[in-house]
């Protein structure tokens, strides 16, 4: 590590890490801005995809090495990581209804379609990446986990988050 980062106190380390989640955030919706401008919303989705379908599981696999879970951490491994995702620096999620089997995850807060909705934008409609996103990251935690949407843009959405996500274990029987 740079010894510039070393000598730095608790609280300029966790700006820095927020400044570093909002320049990664702010990356991927300009680089997709920049396919959606020069192409079409659909090509720059099928882009997202793409990305998503390797960054996520880069993200879930170095996670999982930095938390020291085992090869099947369940669930209880599953929360943990999720806490640990850039973005969870920056919005606003919670994990609810946790048991040993299974548990939802809720963004309650998501930068993104505040933005939009701050400029009176509709909401992103993100749920096809979400599905590949969230589905890939739990199943690199833990290949036994499956991953159902409850609801993502342009799915409708209650007040109190705007995605949701099932993480179920499959039974080993």
């Amino acid at each position: 590590m740079r010894d510039d980062l070393q000598n730095l106190s608790r609280d300029q380390l966790l700006d820095y890490i927020e400044i570093i989640s909002k320049n990664w955030l702010a990356h991927d919706g300009l680089w997709f801005q920049a396919v959606e401008q020069d192409t079409d919303i659909k090509t720059a989705m099928k882009y997202d995809v793409a990305a998503w379908r390797k960054f996520t599981v880069i993200e879930a696999k170095r996670i999982k090495a930095f938390l020291q879970l085992s090869e099947s951490p369940g669930i209880a491994g599953l929360v943990e990581a999720l806490k640990y995702r850039i973005y969870a620096n920056i919005n606003i999620q919670e994990t609810v209804n946790i048991t040993e089997t299974s548990c939802e995850f809720h963004m309650n807060k998501c930068r993104v379609q505040t933005a939009r909705n701050r400029r009176g934008l509709p909401d992103f409609p993100c749920k096809e990446v979400g599905i590949v996103e969230y589905g890939l990251f739990a199943s690199a935690i833990d290949s036994r986990i499956t991953t159902e949407c409850i609801c993502c843009p342009p799915d409708p959405h209650p007040a109190e988050y705007y995605c949701g996500w099932r993480f179920s274990l499959e039974n080993e029987e």
